[in-house]
């Protein structure tokens, strides 16, 4: 049972000055969310990893360009992340970062879990263990939670927290996962090749995101680091995870009042509160946490950051100047299981398909009563990216990277509290 040591592999690197530099190696690209809300984090990208050639069409027209200054653009990786030299970023990065592949959990997909061979949170533990970078960010579908996928998601924490004790000959996960198990409870890893590990499922919309959208997180810092950490406690509530800033009651407060409507400049209209949600509602007009956003606080650039402006209605057919991808896109039905999106509520989970998901989550409802598709423009901008990030044509392609992203602003949230987490814990802040 030997763990490779980080000496053996490259000279120690300062941690202070690592969290100083605050760098980020990021996989899994895809059209650059994460990617996009850990720069805004401030974070310094030294690799970003794509395989997929319309996506690296869609980093390089972005942050990736050429065009940009060499200081302030991200360095492409192209290629499968299993054959790329990691080892050159031993010693100088904090972070590795990545949205692994979620169709293997995902529950839309067909389920294979880790048979599937998209499956790359191996790969992505691999890059840590390589790299041996002062914490790691993951991210996936809720679907790797549930019950049927838990004994894996545990072996991924399991692996995360000793990525050095690899897998022997034809050993099974579930045999790794028990010697794994073995050598963490006797304190066989030393802790600056152990990590501590916590995971999370949270709803983006609690993070002022227009969106129901659920995710998993799979959070680790180094175990020499010493960050402030509650072992014994159950997963998702070892590390101090962020504040949700907005909530569900506070929006039903702002309908109740007409708050909300008044910001819009709309007529108010009846909303009545359950009597089972009475005093939460009333607790939260009285608190200070804000309202969820909703669609139309999407469209009307009323997020209250980033600096959007309203959108203009599209036109079919028809491409609306200095916005790409605004343009009316017909054929949007409404039928049973298909209801669409109301406009003062966040929108259903942005998915990787243009039309005829199941839920209408691409379907807006207008307030003539009539109903069209989000525009692609309008979907990105759900999932928090600026106006002016581009995607690679066709639409299909574009909506996949967006349906298949990080939303930008929780990317953001997650990097600033990971990166303040090593900053107080190495008595930098």
């Amino acid at each position: 049972m030997r763990v490779t040591t980080l000496a053996e592999l490259a000279p120690a690197a300062d941690p202070c000055a690592l969290a100083r530099d605050r760098t980020s190696v990021e996989l899994f690209t895809g059209g650059g969310g994460l990617a996009l809300g850990l720069h805004k984090a401030g974070f310094h990208h030294l690799a970003v990893n794509e395989q997929d050639e319309r996506a690296l069409g869609t980093l390089r027209a972005n942050y990736a360009s050429p065009s940009r200054p060499r200081r302030n653009r991200w360095p492409l990786l192209p290629g499968d992340a299993r054959s790329q030299p990691w080892d050159e970023y031993i010693g100088k990065t904090t972070l590795v970062a990545g949205g692994a592949p979620c169709q293997p959990f995902s529950i839309g997909g067909v389920h294979r879990g880790d048979e599937d061979a998209r499956n790359l949170w191996p790969t992505f533990i691999d890059v840590v263990h390589q790299v041996k970078p002062l914490a790691a960010l993951g991210e996936n579908v809720r679907g790797l939670a549930r019950e049927a996928f838990r004994p894996y998601l545990d072996y991924i924490c399991d692996r995360l927290s000793a990525p050095g004790l690899l897998s022997e000959g034809d050993e099974s996960w579930q045999e790794h996962d028990s010697r794994l198990r073995l050598a963490l409870s006797n304190e066989d890893v030393p802790p600056d090749e152990r990590y501590l590990v916590d995971r999370r499922v949270v709803l983006a919309a609690d993070y002022g995101i227009p969106q129901l959208r659920y995710r998993l997180f799979i959070v680790a810092f180094r175990a020499d680091l010493e960050v402030s950490w509650d072992p014994e406690a159950p997963y998702g509530q070892r590390w101090d995870w962020p504040t949700a800033t907005h909530s569900r009651n506070g929006l039903i407060a702002a309908l109740e009042d007409g708050s909300y409507w008044l910001e819009h400049g709309l007529k108010r209209r009846p909303h009545a509160v359950p009597k089972s949600r009475r005093a939460s509602v009333d607790e939260a007009r009285a608190g200070a946490v804000a309202r969820w956003r909703t669609l139309r606080d999407a469209l009307t650039g009323n997020l209250g950051y980033g600096g959007y402006q309203p959108l203009p209605a599209p036109r079919e057919g028809q491409e609306t100047e200095g916005l790409d991808f605004h343009v009316g896109i017909p054929g949007a039905r409404l039928y049973k299981g298909h209801s669409g999106n109301p406009l003062d509520w966040p929108a259903k989970t942005i998915k990787a398909g243009v039309h005829g998901i199941p839920g209408g989550e691409h379907i807006v409802l207008l307030d003539d009563g009539s109903h069209r598709y989000l525009t692609i423009r309008e979907c990105a901008r759900v999932q928090t990216f600026p106006d002016s990030w581009t995607f690679e044509r066709p639409r299909t392609e574009a909506s996949r990277q967006i349906g298949n992203a990080v939303p930008v602003r929780l990317a953001m949230i997650m990097g600033t509290h990971v990166g303040n987490t090593i900053d107080h814990a190495l008595g930098l802040s």
